[in-house]
């Protein structure tokens, strides 16, 4: 990668999270209209389990040392695909996207050779105002394959809690409970085998990514149907600085599908962000959940904000 003279290209350290943290926002507000990161979740990036920053990210600064790039790879499981982020500062950064993703894809079939596969999935996410990037990754050989869409709702005029359909019920998680977490993931688990794109993980390893930023205990439910287990929502906090409730996971079990519990499950929610004073509720959707979760949401009062789509290639490994 060629840089300006005087810019430097190198691996970042915990020192740098203010400095990558300015380059996101920059990202981000380009992106979606406002920051969406935190100094917390880069500190997560950098520390992740299956990461290593001294191989897997970069940071690139101007010649008075500001950052205005940084890469990184994501992969929360270990397993499965890779996820390459390259933030940039719109302003400074632009022509520094394509070369540091050609460094990420090469580190891609590094550890594809690491782990004795012969080629990994790789996927990119894209915004709507990111057409330079978009066509980019198109000529670096990704393909679209799916678009999210993030949903809010104002809690301004949110009524009070309708009763649910007979025989559902809706109760916290008891998190002090094992039985009743593991409980939380088998349902869990149980209800995203059928998306095309789950990894499973047992519960242990499912326990150990809760981020912190999803131990909001209190705003975790499970609903039950004629006392069975039905159902579970997982809450975050990772929408506070946009005063926002956010569900992080929804999950009814096939059998209970279509019966009101995931409508029980949102509206609990949605109460409980009110009671804290939250202005809105939002989430992320897949729109290539063979649920067509999205109808749902659409009912219980959520909107579209904006969407952004995944881009994906298969990269062989070094040496393959």
């Amino acid at each position: 990668m060629t840089l300006p003279a005087g810019w430097t290209a190198r691996r970042p350290t915990l020192d740098d999270v203010p400095a990558i943290l300015a380059v996101v926002h920059a990202a981000d507000t380009f992106a979606i209209g406002h920051p969406d990161f935190d100094a917390e979740d880069v500190r997560a990036a950098l520390t992740a389990p299956f990461l290593d920053p001294a191989r897997d990210s970069w940071l690139v600064t101007d010649p008075d040392g500001v950052a205005v790039a940084w890469a990184i790879l994501n992969n929360p499981t270990g397993i499965g695909r890779e996820f390459v982020d390259v933030l940039v500062d719109p302003e400074r950064g632009a022509d520094l996207r394509a070369p540091l993703l050609a460094r990420q894809l090469d580190r891609v079939a590094e550890r594809a050779a690491e782990r004795g596969l012969a080629a990994l999935t790789v996927r990119c996410g894209v915004c709507a105002p990111e057409t330079r990037w978009a066509a980019e990754l198109a000529e670096a050989g990704f393909i679209r394959v799916k678009r999210y869409v993030r949903m809010s709702r104002s809690l301004a005029d949110l009524t009070a809690e309708p009763a649910p359909p007979p025989g559902v019920s809706v109760r916290p998680l008891r998190a002090g409970d094992e039985a009743d977490l593991r409980l939380f993931h088998r349902i869990y688990d149980t209800a995203f085998r059928d998306t095309p794109d789950y990894e499973p993980l047992d519960f242990e390893a499912w326990r150990e990514l809760i981020p912190s930023s999803g131990k909001v205990w209190d705003e975790w439910f499970v609903a039950e149907v004629d006392g069975e287990p039905a159902g579970a929502l997982q809450s975050s906090d990772q929408a506070l600085e946009q005063d926002m409730g956010w569900v992080r996971t929804l999950s009814v079990l096939p059998a209970y599908r279509r019966r009101g519990v995931g409508a029980a499950l949102l509206r609990r929610a949605f109460a409980t962000y009110a009671a804290k004073g939250r202005a809105a509720a939002g989430l992320g959707v897949d729109l290539a959940n063979p649920t067509v979760p999205v109808n749902l949401y659409r009912s219980v009062g959520l909107r579209e904000l904006h969407w952004i789509d995944v881009y994906e290639r298969t990269v062989a490994a070094t040496g393959v």
